[in-house]
């Protein structure tokens, strides 16, 4: 897999006690982090319960991510359509994308928490096909020039249009998948990308190789076609010089995350929880079906290369955001994933390599360029006095970028 762009999803995952202004100011800092250090993509995602989530309108938030950028694209992580009018997510992004110079990727789901539609009062049962009705009508508006009108059980449009389009021609279409079939045959059908959040679980993983299929068979059933680049595979990884590191600075966030949100508070106690920091890396990275990346830049190298025989190819790698491990440390870790495996997974090294393989295993071919010098040395009296000035002294003589021994100034003289 060569030319994998890469990428951040913060949904967010915050454990309860920092201040909350600092905590969004922070994360807003780490969207400028990401923009230095050459990333694709970022997305921010929609939550209003738990304590952990705490960013309720990703649309505010990279509108904030907007001005401080100026590259990266900002992508909705995602807007849970069921929980809103879809005129009026349609009215955000249009002016989104316009703040944002066409930098904005429209990203959708039924809404993650179940604590959050029962707080509004809406079945779960009816959240996929609410987002699938949205998605359909939010296309209408984007792309339709005439007025229209549209009978919904949850909404009412009025001879609906935009009085504003977006700024891009196409605005890129995304959807959220898990396990189940939904998200990717709705990217089918609306001619959509893919977040594949499920990759970070043990059930996720194991459905990733039939995943695809359930998208190509649901554009083929409706007309339309998908293409893998726009499938983004997400994957937790905390990475350091060296694995020892890697899970000193990562286990004990991890083991708070695990045990007090993942199995604590989404899960209601049912799941594994860990005694103590060394178990939870082990069991999360060092298992038989591992979930994240806890070590090397070769490690999580290894795991994107896996993941892509995998699932038979993607087209972006998207590393999800947690707290895991202190600031500075979560920091250097994206830092280092920047620095030596985007290059190292896109082929960007593979050119110094044989350059210098080449130059090692040729080695004889240079010998010229010294001899010219030499012969340069022997056609001046000064130098030449000077080269054998040292190697009386015992210095070597520096010929063609090696190092000669002794004698060989007057050797080369004589002949």
């Amino acid at each position: 897999m060569a030319d994998l762009r890469f990428g951040a999803f913060l949904a967010p995952h915050h454990p309860i006690g920092e201040h909350p202004v600092l905590q969004i100011q922070s994360d807003l800092e780490f969207v400028e982090h990401l923009e230095r250090l050459g990333y694709d993509e970022f997305w921010c995602g929609e939550h209003h319960s738990t304590g952990w989530e705490v960013i309720a309108s990703p649309e505010i938030f990279l509108a904030a991510a907007a001005e401080r950028t100026n590259r990266i694209m900002l992508g909705t992580g995602v807007i849970s359509l069921p929980y809103h009018h879809p005129f009026m997510v349609a009215q955000r992004m249009v002016q989104l994308d316009h703040q944002s110079r066409g930098r904005v990727i429209f990203g959708s789901g039924p809404g993650a928490l179940p604590s959050d539609a029962h707080t509004m009062g809406i079945d779960p049962m009816v959240l996929r096909d609410r987002q699938d009705e949205a998605m359909g009508v939010i296309r209408r508006l984007f792309e339709e020039d005439e007025r229209f009108s549209y009978e919904a059980e949850w909404f009412t449009l009025r001879d609906a249009k935009l009085q504003l389009k977006p700024l891009q021609k196409n605005m890129e279409f995304a959807v959220a998948s898990i396990v189940s079939p939904s998200g990717m045959t709705l990217a089918g059908k609306h001619d959509a990308g893919v977040l594949s959040i499920g990759s970070m679980s043990k059930d996720g993983i194991r459905a990733l190789p039939m995943q695809w299929s359930f998208a190509e068979e649901s554009a083929a059933k409706h007309g339309k076609t998908v293409d893998r680049k726009n499938w983004r595979i997400v994957l937790s990884w905390h990475i350091a010089e060296t694995r020892e590191k890697a899970r000193e600075q990562a286990r004990d966030g991890l083991m708070r995350h695990n045990n007090e949100y993942t199995v604590g508070t989404l899960a209601g106690g049912e799941g594994v929880i860990y005694k103590t920091p060394d178990e939870a890396v082990d069991g999360v990275a060092f298992s038989d079906v591992s979930t994240a990346v806890i070590g090397t830049p070769d490690d999580l190298v290894a795991r994107i290369r896996e993941m892509g025989e995998l699932t038979g190819g993607f087209g972006c790698v998207v590393g999800f955001v947690h707290d895991w491990a202190n600031r500075e440390d979560t920091f250097r870790s994206w830092d280092m994933v920047a620095r030596y495996v985007i290059p190292e997974v896109n082929g960007l090294l593979d050119g110094y390599r044989e350059s210098n393989r080449f130059v090692i295993e040729n080695r004889g071919t240079w010998e010229r360029a010294g001899e010219a010098i030499a012969s340069k040395i022997r056609e001046n009296e000064r130098a030449l006095a000077a080269a054998e000035e040292d190697e009386a002294k015992g210095r070597p003589v520096l010929r063609g970028g090696r190092r000669l021994t002794p004698g060989v100034a007057n050797t080369q003289q004589e002949s």
